[in-house]
């Protein structure tokens, strides 16, 4: 083995698996921390000056983080990791894909608001691939790590607790947050309503976000109220039941399908017992909806009974047709990433068929194998996991990573900036739960990690 390959394994296999910190004491943990708080809890429509949806604390942060990242990787004194890690390298094949289609758009001349946009996709990407990497070889050991996720489930249940006051008051609550030195980047959707039913946003930019953060969060959510201690298991159990409740609040199909996503991946894997109780709880789940209010089970009894007919299926199955000829102009590297302006073209609600506009087939290519390398690393990490909690956790995180790349067929998710803030960190968790499931089974098996470190990333 070389050098190089010696070093990793023995960061990896350390007896604590604990990262050196910063002079302050600051750890990757530390940092993320901060990161989660204003993507989650600061409403999206708020901003830095003119740097547009750009201009999100959370994203400036992530940004800075990157490059905090790119230091501290040089001086081995930090202990951050550099071996072989699957979900960085997909993370660096998307960002190249981006980077490969903002210089293929700059070969011709583009319209202002377009090039303007485009800049800011790159600070975007540049925020998402900082808090992956910063995640994936950051966080030192399982402890850090379960504590990132329990911050991350208790932001999803205030968003959650804000969703709900915003459905029983059927106003926006967030309109009346102020807070000085951020100025309102109009969203084009608001707190909307669907036959007299307020569909709630919380501090997100529109329901169909929220549903997709909420329903990324719900498997971390049961994960922590399954292994939680008997002192704080009410607790846990709450944070699942705020956020359970305030799904279907945002009036959504694609609440719906992250829900029906989650079960199939986590229920099957539980014990009988629990099985059955789960079994129970999605048999009841109709009746208390229409306990919560007997309007919303009907409005979605319509929304399913009504697909393929209604104005919300036909735009997006009427948006391939609208798509073609842009793909068709440039087909590999698209048009430029972010610059596909609904209010000038149209609404696609569906990030897969806008990355084949805006990045081409490789962007498309890109963003799948980061889905597919996030779903096998995280069961890649459940077979090498020495503990049944942790192997309970990666597979809840198996299942937060197939939500999202389900949500992201239902709504344009780049698009916006909390869901895929959130998703690409809980990449980074799976890329931290595979190194450090890894270094349990190294201290029990060699060859185990051997066979770990040589698997495919997207495979």
């Amino acid at each position: 083995m070389s050098r190089e390959g010696e070093s990793a394994v023995t960061l990896m296999t350390s007896p604590r698996g604990e990262v050196t910190t910063t002079p302050g004491g600051v750890d990757a943990v530390t940092l993320l921390t901060g990161y989660v708080f204003l993507l989650m809890l600061i409403p999206a429509d708020l901003v830095v000056g003119s740097f547009g949806s750009a201009g999100a604390p959370s994203a400036l942060l992530a940004a800075v983080l990157l490059c905090l990242y790119l230091v501290i990787r040089q001086n081995p004194a930090f202990g951050v990791d550099t071996g072989p890690q699957p979900v960085r390298r997909a993370a660096i094949f998307f960002a190249c894909s981006i980077i490969a289609t903002y210089v293929s758009a700059n070969r011709a001349p583009m319209l202002p608001a377009q090039q303007n946009a485009a800049d800011r996709g790159l600070i975007l990407m540049a925020g998402w691939v900082g808090v992956l990497v910063l995640a994936a070889d950051g966080i030192g050991s399982m402890d850090r790590l379960r504590a990132l996720l329990r911050r991350i489930v208790a932001g999803a249940t205030a968003m959650a607790a804000l969703g709900i006051l915003e459905f029983a008051t059927g106003s926006d609550l967030t309109k009346y947050v102020v807070i000085p030195g951020l100025t309102v980047h109009e969203q084009f959707t608001n707190l909307m309503s669907r036959d007299g039913l307020a569909r709630v946003i919380a501090t997100t930019a529109q329901p169909l976000e929220l549903s997709a953060v909420l329903a990324m969060s719900l498997p971390l959510a049961i994960h922590q109220a399954r292994n939680a201690p008997s002192a704080v298991r009410f607790r846990r159990w709450l944070q699942v039941a705020a956020i359970a409740v305030a799904l279907p609040m945002t009036v959504s199909r694609s609440s719906i399908f992250g829900l029906v996503v989650a079960a199939i991946v986590l229920v099957p894997t539980w014990p009988k017992r629990d099985r059955r109780r789960a079994y129970l709880a999605l048999l009841a789940s109709p009746v208390l909806v229409w306990l919560l209010s007997p309007g919303l089970l009907g409005d979605f009894g319509a929304l399913f009974g009504q697909i393929g007919t209604d104005s919300s299926s036909t735009s997006r199955t009427g948006a391939y047709s609208g798509a073609l000829p842009y793909i068709t102009h440039h087909p590999w590297l698209g048009q430029g990433f972010q610059t596909f302006f609904p209010q000038i073209y149209f609404f696609v609600d569906n990030q897969y068929l806008t990355s084949l506009i805006e990045t081409g087939a490789v962007g498309v290519v890109a963003l799948l194998t980061l889905f597919v390398t996030g779903w096998r690393s995280a069961r890649i990490a459940r077979i090498a996991a020495a503990d049944a909690q942790t192997r309970d956790l990666a597979q809840c995180l198996a299942a937060s990573v197939a939500v999202a790349a389900v949500s992201f067929a239902t709504f344009d998710g780049l698009e916006f900036s909390i869901a895929p803030g959130l998703c690409f960190l809980l990449l980074g968790c799976v890329g931290a739960t595979w190194r450090l499931a890894g270094a349990q089974q190294q201290r029990r098996s060699p060859a185990g990690l051997r066979r770990l470190r040589t698997s495919p990333p997207g495979g």
